[in-house]
C-alpha cells in the first residue's frame, strides 16, 4: 500500500494515537501536515516525520478555518486526506451521568463534535479539488456499546459516528469518501490516567484477548485514505480486536 504523493491532514497528533497514526502515513509515503493545540510536542512529531506542522485549537471557529487556510496553502489547494483524531476525553474513567459538570458536558462536545465538523468544513474544498477526497473521523467503540460513566464523551463519539453517515452522503458526489474507526481502549500514554477496571474489562472481553496497540489501528486507518477505499464511504469500523462486533 503506497501513499505516494497524496496530502494528508492529520489531527490530534502530538502524542498517543495520532502520532503513532502519522508515523504509519509516513512510511506509506504520504506528505503530511500534522495539527495540533499542542505546538511543543507536535512540531516534535512534525520533525521527527519530516512533515509540516499548523497549530490549531478545534474548540475555535476562527482557528479551524486559519488552519484550513494554512492548509490550503502547504498543499496547492489539494488535500488528498483528513484525519480527525484530534478529541479530548473529559471525564474517562468514573463519573456518573449525574455529576457531570455542564461546562465539561460542553467543552466535550465543541472539541469532539464542532470541531470535527468545522475542520471538514474548512478542508472539504481542499479535498473535492483532488477528486479523490478521504476523510477518516476517530469515533469510539464505547459509542456502540453504551460504556457508563462516561456520557459526555460517548454522546460526543455517537455524534461522529452519525455526522459520518451523513458527510458520506453529502460529499459522495464530490468523490470523497467519508468513513470512522472506532477503536476501544488502547495501551498508549494517552490513556495512562483509564483505570485498570477499565483496561481489564476489555482486555478480558475481546474475541482476540489482551491489550491493544496503536498498531493495530494505524494500517486501517491508512487504507482508509488510499483511493481505493471510497467503497467504504459511510461505514463505521470497530476495530477493537472484537470487544464489539459491527
Amino acid at each position: 500500500m503506497t501513499l505516494s504523493g497524496r496530502h494528508i491532514l492529520v489531527t490530534g497528533t502530538a502524542r498517543g494515537l495520532g502520532a503513532e497514526i502519522a508515523r504509519s502515513l509516513a512510511g506509506a509515503g504520504a506528505r503530511l501536515i500534522l495539527a495540533d493545540i499542542a505546538e511543543d510536542e507536535g512540531r516534535a512529531t512534525a520533525r521527527e516525520l519530516s512533515a509540516d506542522f499548523v497549530a490549531v485549537d478545534l474548540a475555535d471557529p476562527a482557528s479551524v478555518a486559519a488552519c484550513g487556510e494554512e492548509v490550503a496553502a502547504l498543499t496547492g489547494g489539494k488535500l488528498h486526506g483528513l484525519i480527525n483524531n484530534g478529541a479530548i476525553a473529559t471525564g474517562i474513567g468514573g463519573v456518573p451521568y449525574d455529576e457531570i459538570e455542564p461546562e465539561s458536558w460542553d467543552l466535550v462536545q465543541r472539541v469532539n463534535v464542532r470541531g470535527t465538523w468545522l475542520m471538514v468544513r474548512a478542508c472539504a474544498p481542499l479535498l473535492k479539488a483532488s477528486g479523490s477526497g478521504r476523510i477518516v473521523n476517530m469515533a469510539s467503540d464505547t459509542a456502540l456499546w453504551g460504556a457508563p460513566r462516561l456520557m459526555s464523551y460517548v454522546a460526543s463519539k455517537g455524534a461522529v459516528i452519525a455526522m459520518t453517515r451523513s458527510l458520506a452522503r453529502e460529499l459522495g458526489p464530490d468523490r470523497i469518501g467519508v468513513t470512522a474507526v472506532a477503536p476501544g481502549i488502547l495501551t498508549t500514554e494517552s490513556t495512562e490516567y483509564v483505570p485498570e477496571a477499565r483496561h481489564t474489562q476489555y482486555a478480558e472481553g475481546r474475541a482476540v484477548p489482551g491489550p491493544q496497540a496503536p498498531q493495530d489501528i494505524t494500517d486501517v486507518v491508512a487504507f482508509l485514505v488510499t483511493e481505493g477505499a471510497l467503497t467504504l464511504t459511510g461505514q463505521v469500523l470497530p476495530v477493537n480486536n472484537g470487544f464489539v462486533f459491527a
